[in-house]
């Protein structure tokens, strides 16, 4: 499993043109699908471009730069869907740029080449590819520090060390994620002489002095807001329920399958297997690489079977990946080019199927993939039918049991009059909706409630002097799907104390409707 590793000096001018081509080829493909992409923003993308209408240093559940590159590519663009996207084809182009030189820095110019193709097409980017989220610039950065890394393992100078200084820093910044990188590096300075060499000095103090920089200013808006973000990272480990959950593992497993794509994926593990066996046979190149994977891959395998962990909290480990999978497809046997080969054009016809069928609501329906569109469909109309319930009689709010909806609201309502507000359903805020508009206790004007959680009402019941039906919504989507939402008429906000008898007496209560059902 090692034979991959050795390294070439071929130094190929048209693989370096192909790969030119190829990465501002499928970039401007994207950015052009993007553009003639009629679908709205979804929920998360609706809040992070709330958070870009106000820069800070960090927000409830993220760090700040996604917020930031919405912001910039707004101001320059128009504030337009297109625009609030506009940064993840363009940030994708650079991590597939960075592979590239990463590869050639390893191998070769056509390694780097086909390690851009993989990655350019794996099924997890023609999602994310067309969506904004904080994984796109976390990708990115990661990308960038590691051909840093190998740049200053190679001889490189200060420049080196400052780009992986800005890249951990501004990687933070994008997502926590960037913790595995971290313990990727530890890991090298144990396993590997040369990244010894290359950090152990003074420009190993100059990454780690830039890469602090910048991340202290986040750290200082964390401790001034009771550590929300890293309470809310926390807090999604979910930790508290039942633990340990096989099936949770398979599903996250499987969930991989999907990200990377099925044959690479189980390559993958074949290489990893092979470096983990003959770790001492295997060359530094392989090993520094594996640090890179390992950390995340095994860690959110360790807590999807704890509790539960979503497929793409491992996304990073596919930087490593994807070089290390590119150089051993295209060495040895005939029939690793085959899954080379045969895995880009699988992915590339699925990307393009998907892409085709999720902006025609026909083609949803025929191949009974509503339920996969639902969250991305009929937000106008959904803004226009509750603000039209708000403005039917004397609210003074419109109060939602539903972040996404509200933010949902905030993109696609926003000339709705009254304003909005949210409900807390627990003793403090659990997401930004929460922190920054919650329903003030205490407050005596009517409100027009809109629920999208069935088991909520009768918990906000409790919160309101008066509390009386006012109709319901219905707004349709793919195929037979709905969005239902249910509409009271509430007044008199006094807050029940959320101690511990209250939620036992919640639990219990929602448990018996839950097994009822």
């Amino acid at each position: 499993m090692v034979e991959f590793e050795q390294k070439h000096t071929q130094w190929t001018w048209g693989w370096e043109r192909a790969a030119l081509a190829l990465i501002l080829g499928i970039g401007l493909m994207r950015i052009l699908a993007l553009a003639l992409n009629p679908i709205e923003l979804y929920a998360d993308e609706s809040q992070y471009w709330v958070w870009s209408l106000r820069l800070d240093w960090g927000y409830f559940s993220k760090p700040p730069m996604i917020a930031w590159l919405i912001r910039l590519m707004t101001t320059i663009f128009g504030d337009t869907e297109f625009s609030v996207r506009l940064a993840s084809p363009l940030l994708h182009s650079a991590t597939a740029s960075f592979l590239f030189l990463s590869a050639r820095k390893l191998w070769d110019a056509r390694t780097g080449f086909w390690a851009a193709l993989i990655y350019l097409t794996i099924p997890s980017l023609w999602i994310s590819g067309a969506i904004i989220s904080t994984d796109v610039p976390a990708m990115c950065a990661w990308s960038a520090g590691l051909y840093a890394l190998l740049r200053l393992r190679d001889g490189g100078g200060w420049a080196s060390a400052a780009g992986l200084g800005l890249a951990i820093g501004l990687g933070f910044l994008s997502k926590y994620v960037l913790i595995y990188f971290v313990l990727g590096v530890g890991i090298c300075l144990v396993i590997d002489a040369p990244t010894r060499h290359a950090l152990l000095n003074l420009r190993g103090a100059l990454a780690m002095l830039i890469g602090a920089a910048l991340l202290t200013p986040n750290i200082l808006w964390n401790a001034a807001h009771d550590f929300a973000t890293v309470s809310h990272t926390a807090a999604n480990a979910n930790w508290g329920g039942d633990l340990f959950h096989p099936a949770e593992l398979f599903e996250f497993l499987a969930g991989q399958l999907g990200i990377f794509g099925p044959a690479l994926f189980i390559v993958l593990l074949a290489i990893l297997g092979g470096i983990i066996w003959r770790f001492r046979e295997a060359l530094p190149d392989s090993r520094l690489l594996a640090a890179f994977i390992l950390p995340a891959l095994l860690t959110v395998s360790a807590q999807a079977f704890i509790s539960r962990a979503h497929a793409n909290w491992a996304g990073a480990a596919y930087i490593a990946a994807t070089l290390l999978v590119a150089a051993f497809l295209l060495r040895g046997p005939a029939w690793r080019r085959g899954i080379l080969y045969g895995s880009i054009a699988f992915h590339t016809a699925l990307g393009l199927f998907m892409t085709v069928v999720v902006v025609n609501p026909p083609l949803v329906e025929a191949f009974h993939l509503e339920n996969s569109t639902k969250r991305i469909r009929a937000w106008q109309e959904t803004a226009d039918a509750i603000s039209q319930a708000g403005t039917a009689a004397d609210y003074s709010a419109i109060v939602f049991d539903d972040r996404n909806i509200f933010h949902q609201m905030q993109r696609y309502g926003s000339d709705t009059n009254p304003s909005l507000a949210m409900w807390l359903r627990y003793s403090g805020p659990v997401n930004h909706a929460e922190q920054e508009w919650p329903l003030e206790d205490g407050h005596q004007a009517p409100v027009l409630i809109v629920s999208h959680r069935p088991l909520e009402v009768a918990k906000m019941r409790e919160d309101f002097d008066q509390f009386d039906a006012a109709g319901s919504l219905s707004i349709a989507l793919d195929g037979d799907k709905t969005r239902e939402f249910t509409l009271w008429r509430a007044q008199g906000y006094h807050r029940i104390e959320r101690d511990a008898a209250y939620e036992m007496n919640w639990q219990a209560i929602d448990e018996a409707v839950q097994a009822g059902n």
